[in-house]
């Protein structure tokens, strides 16, 4: 329970159905003296445990914080830093689910005797073929979070409970002011957790101060156009803030074996193919068979049919049927037929055009 309204109006559900429910917060990230003093907020900061505390105080259920910091520094921040540093857009979001939420946490609630994690995430779990279950998209898919999830295994899903997959965030609202549930209109962060006012570079700047050296900025001709102040502030697609002159200018690529950070037009920044790492594959019985899936490469994004070819050694190519807008390496690209999350990986390379 992070203290926001939708994990709490799942506990809410989940108690009405009259079952034994305790409320576990995640102790993450709220170090004082940590970036000048200023302290995270989001589903991490004190204000947010005290917030589940008092939504469990109301709903009458035990109320239990755990420690998480050591792993959620050593499984999320570290590699949050590490991608910046190597020019990849990190998503600590999946990294913190498949460590920590459906790792640590769910070890955690298991050892409290638990049969079940549930969450506030939007999404749902079906019964697909095999009677196993299977990730499915959130019926309100403007907050759907499948795409974060694509990595939960069949076990994972077996022990998992999505109580606000099938709603929309104005009836669970509205389900938390009728309960009279404290949080009911608690604002919604948009924000990393672990990033105070959004600004990721700052710490980035704390603790690899070498992502962020200045450097040229250069066309696909390499020829260079300006200077940019650290490849960490940089993703693929961006426009604003590249300070060139003519243009209109797109990131197209950043080069950290240069430096550089590779712009050209718009239509330059999209890919015919993407090449993956760590693929996972949830429903499909033969991994080596190439199939068809609409794949989106960022959270919430825009979906593009593509033919996914997996290989033995958990790589795969993703060839779009039509050109797919600024996917980066670092980020995952998640398949899906119809509802159903088929699987993803992460993104490694893109057919972009290079330095000369």
């Amino acid at each position: 329970m992070s203290g926001g309204v939708d994990s709490s109006v799942a506990a809410l559900l989940l108690a009405r159905e009259g079952l034994s429910v305790t409320g576990f917060t995640m102790d993450i990230w709220c170090p004082a003296g940590e970036l000048d003093g200023t302290r995270a907020q989001g589903c991490c900061g004190a204000q947010s445990a005290q917030d589940a505390a008092a939504v469990c105080d109301r709903l009458g259920i035990p109320h239990y914080v755990l420690n998480f910091r050591r792993a959620f520094e050593q499984h999320v921040i570290r590699p949050f830093v590490e991608a910046y540093a190597a020019g990849r857009t990190p998503n600590p979001c999946l990294d913190c689910n498949r460590a920590i939420k459906w790792g640590a946490l769910l070890r955690g609630v298991r050892a409290y005797g638990a049969d079940a994690l549930a969450t506030g995430h939007y999404a749902r779990i079906a019964i697909g073929g095999g009677d196993l279950p299977v990730l499915q998209r959130a019926s309100d898919h403007s907050k759907d979070q499948s795409y974060a999830l694509y990595m939960l295994t069949v076990p994972d899903l077996a022990q998992t409970r999505f109580p606000i997959g099938d709603l929309a965030k104005t009836e669970v609202r509205r389900l938390a002011a009728e309960a009279d549930l404290p949080v009911a209109e608690r604002a919604e962060s948009q924000e990393i957790c672990f990033i105070p006012s959004d600004d990721y570079r700052r710490l980035v700047r704390e603790r690899a101060p070498e992502a962020l050296r200045p450097g040229p900025i250069v066309d696909v001709a390499g020829n260079v156009l300006g200077e940019h102040q650290g490849l960490a502030g940089y993703t693929i697609g961006q426009r604003k803030g590249l300070g060139l002159a003519g243009g209109p200018w797109f990131v197209v690529a950043l080069d950290p074996e240069r430096n550089a950070v590779v712009v050209g037009p718009e239509e330059e920044v999209f890919a015919s193919e993407i090449t993956l790492s760590d693929v996972h594959l949830n429903v499909m019985p033969l991994s080596w068979i190439g199939f068809h899936a609409d794949v989106m490469t960022r959270y919430r994004g825009p979906m593009t049919r593509a033919l996914v070819m997996p290989r033995p050694d958990r790589a795969a190519a993703v060839r779009f049927e039509q050109p797919h807008r600024a996917p980066a390496p670092g980020q995952a690209a998640v398949f899906y037929q119809e509802d159903t999350v088929v699987g993803g990986g992460t993104i490694t390379e893109v057919a972009r055009p290079v330095l000369p």
